[in-house]
């Protein structure tokens, strides 16, 4: 597989990574098993695939414990990304961006990886109790004791914040997390910031992912594949499992999936001329919207993992790319 180079420190990952978080946390969970998500992991990293997403939040600590398992036969292959600054309790997500709790929280990571260093820890979320520089310190002196190879930062999730507040500019949706950035790269730089960047949600095009270029910050694109729709493997109106986020999602009403059917349309069209799926065209959509963008589909099946890892030997044509362009824009409950 293509390898990519992220940050100031030069971090080489391989094109497309794996987001694990599905494998125990957010999805269907009539469908989760370690041992298919095992295999699963083995399979990305065995097609080129090195970046494995995780955090602490995930199951909680679960899915931490399952990379770690791949990680003792496997580190060397391996480029860990995990994250800090978010604890999950019966009913809520709350930040914790204390000092103190970060190095504990690290520690705790590692011992769940089996590793002794993390390659990029990134912060979930800022504690609004903390200035983000106290928090981003902590972080930093993480890495000068050897336990971090370079920090990153989770991009606000400020869509519905805005939508709440009347403000719909794409160029908004992300003012909040460029000014985080801002403030932490005067502590320590950042080499990575992670946001949801895909066909259907690409607005971080429009300022965030500018920013990152312009300081040879790496991007990690999250829900690549707009949550599995853009797989175009689900059915509109099919329900989803209580704990599944989509059941919840404004996208993914039956109504709204209806209406966003153009779009998988529009990337089938193209992945028949190259005999491809839709889902591979949307991966090899990002690869071409910057050399400092890496997707990160998250799956927790062994199928999807190959399938997505393949996504890097697409090549779209100028065609392809302006077919892409003229799909509608996706739309939402909230429109």
């Amino acid at each position: 597989m293509e390898r990519r180079t992220i940050g100031a420190g030069a971090l080489s990952v391989g094109a497309i990574g794996l987001g694990c978080m599905p494998m125990n946390w957010a999805y269907t969970s009539s469908q989760q098993s370690g041992e298919s998500s095992l295999r699963t992991v083995h399979a990305a990293l065995d097609r080129g695939v090195s970046l494995l997403d995780t955090a602490d939040m995930y199951g909680p600590f679960t899915n931490e414990l399952l990379v770690g398992r791949v990680l003792k036969e496997r580190r060397a292959e391996a480029f860990v990304s995990t994250k800090c600054g978010l604890l999950v309790g019966e009913q809520h997500v709350v930040a914790n961006g204390r000092p103190g709790y970060v190095k504990r929280a690290c520690d705790a990571s590692l011992r769940r990886l089996q590793t002794d260093r993390i390659d990029l820890y990134q912060l979930h979320r800022a504690d609004p109790e903390v200035p983000i520089e106290e928090t981003w310190g902590a972080m930093a002196e993480l890495v000068a004791a050897g336990k971090v190879r370079a920090l990153g930062l989770c991009a606000v999730g400020a869509r519905g914040q805005l939508r709440r507040a009347g403000a719909t500019a794409p160029a908004r949706l992300h003012d909040a997390t460029i000014r985080q950035l801002e403030r932490v790269q005067q502590v320590f730089p950042v080499s990575c910031v992670q946001a949801e960047l895909s066909v259907w949600s690409p607005e971080a095009l429009d300022t965030l992912v500018p920013w990152c270029s312009s300081r040879g910050v790496g991007v990690l694109a999250a829900m690549p594949l707009g949550n599995g729709y853009l797989s175009g493997t689900l059915t509109p109106g099919q329900g989803f499992e209580p704990e599944d986020i989509r059941a919840r999602h404004p996208r993914f009403t039956g109504e709204m999936m209806a209406a966003n059917q153009p779009i998988v349309v529009g990337l089938r069209r193209v992945a028949e001329r190259h005999g491809a799926t839709a889902a591979q065209v949307a991966l090899a959509w990002l690869l071409t919207r910057g050399r400092h963008i890496v997707p990160i589909p998250g799956t927790k099946k062994e199928r999807w993992a190959t399938e997505n890892a393949d996504a890097e030997r697409l090549r779209l044509t100028e065609q392809d790319l302006a077919e892409i362009a003229a799909l509608p824009p996706a739309r939402g409950s909230w429109d």
